[in-house]
C-alpha cells in the first residue's frame, strides 16, 4: 500500500514538472522500497526573450549550451566602414567653381598660372601638392576633406581674382555703341566689344588704369594709330596703339598677358590678346567711336 501511494506521489509530481514547460527524465525507484525516490531535471528552458518554446524544452530557440544565436538573439552590430570623401571636382571639370578653387589654390601658392577655369594638370598637380602637405591622399581630385581644407586657410576670392587671366562675360553695349562703328569698352565686365552697326564682331578682355592713373570714361574717337609705339613718357612698348583721349590708347600689353589683373595700367586701355588685337588694328579706322563706360 505504501509503495502504491509512493508511486502515485511520484507520478503527480512527473505531471506537475511536465505541465511547467520543462522535460524531466524517467524516473528511477530502487529496490529498497525505504530510500526517497530522487528526480533529475536536466533539461532547462532556451533562454528566448520572449519567454516561449515548444512543449519538452524544445522550443524554436537554440539553447545557450550549443554556442550558437538563436532565432530571438539580437543581430550582432558590426561597425560600418567609413565611408571616403565625396570628390568634388576632378580632371576635366570646368566652370565657376573651379576658377574658385585655382584662386584659393593661388592663395596658398600652390599655383600660379591661371584661373582658368578649366582642372587641367597644373591643377592636379596643384591639388597633389596640397594634399600631401597636409597628410592627405594625394588623388589630384578635390574631394570634401581636401576642400574644407583649403577653405579653412584661405578667403573668398574677388570677382577680378576668379578672372584674373580673363575668361568673363562680356556687359550688355552702351546705347551709345548701337550706331556706327564703335570700339565699346565696358569697365564692369572689362571687355572691348567691336561693334558696327549694333553687331558684335569680336570681345576681348581689357585692363585699366590704376586709381592714381585712371582710365577716361566718355564718347571719343580714334584720332591717331601706331603699329610700333613706344611710350617716352613711361619708357615702355605699345604695339598696336590707337590712341582715342590725349595719351590713351588702347594697345597690346605684354604685362598684362603675364600678369592678368593683378597689375594695371598708366591709364591706356590693356589688351593681352596680341593675336585678337592685331586683326582689330587692322580693322579700326581712324574717326571711328571709342565708348567708354560703366
Amino acid at each position: 500500500m505504501r509503495t502504491r501511494d509512493m508511486r502515485r506521489s511520484v507520478a503527480a509530481l512527473a505531471a506537475l514538472i511536465t505541465v511547467g514547460g520543462c522535460s524531466a527524465q524517467a524516473v528511477r525507484v530502487t529496490g529498497d522500497q525505504n530510500r526517497p525516490v530522487r528526480i533529475d531535471v536536466t533539461a532547462t528552458p532556451s533562454g528566448d526573450t520572449d519567454g516561449s518554446s515548444g512543449s519538452g524544452g524544445s522550443g524554436g530557440g537554440k539553447s545557450v549550451a550549443d554556442g550558437k544565436a538563436g532565432a530571438g538573439d539580437p543581430p550582432s552590430a558590426s561597425p560600418s566602414p567609413t565611408s571616403p570623401p565625396r570628390v568634388l571636382w576632378s580632371r576635366g571639370d570646368s566652370g565657376r567653381d573651379v576658377r574658385e578653387l585655382q584662386s584659393r589654390l593661388r592663395q596658398v601658392a600652390w599655383l600660379f598660372d591661371g584661373p582658368t577655369g578649366e582642372y587641367d594638370d597644373l591643377t592636379v598637380q596643384a591639388v597633389k601638392g596640397f594634399q600631401g602637405k597636409r597628410g592627405l591622399p594625394r588623388t589630384g581630385s578635390t574631394d570634401s576633406a581636401t576642400w574644407a581644407r583649403l577653405l579653412k586657410m584661405t578667403r573668398e576670392p574677388t570677382k577680378w581674382e576668379l578672372y584674373a587671366y580673363g575668361g568673363q562675360p562680356a556687359a550688355a553695349p552702351d546705347p551709345r555703341c548701337m550706331t556706327g562703328r564703335v570700339l565699346c569698352i565696358s569697365k564692369t565686365s572689362r571687355t572691348l566689344r567691336w561693334m558696327v552697326d549694333g553687331r558684335t564682331l569680336s570681345t576681348v578682355e581689357v585692363r585699366f588704369g590704376s586709381q592714381s592713373t585712371p582710365t577716361r570714361e566718355g564718347l571719343f574717337s580714334v584720332y591717331f594709330k601706331s603699329r610700333h609705339h613706344w611710350s617716352t613718357l613711361y619708357d615702355t612698348p605699345m604695339p598696336y596703339a590707337m590712341f582715342f583721349s590725349g595719351g590713351q590708347a588702347v594697345h597690346y600689353s605684354s604685362d598684362f598677358a603675364a600678369r592678368g589683373y593683378f597689375g594695371a595700367s598708366h591709364g591706356c586701355v590693356n589688351v593681352r590678346d596680341e593675336a585678337r588685337i592685331a586683326e582689330l588694328f587692322a580693322q579700326v579706322r581712324n574717326g571711328d567711336k571709342v565708348v567708354v563706360y560703366w
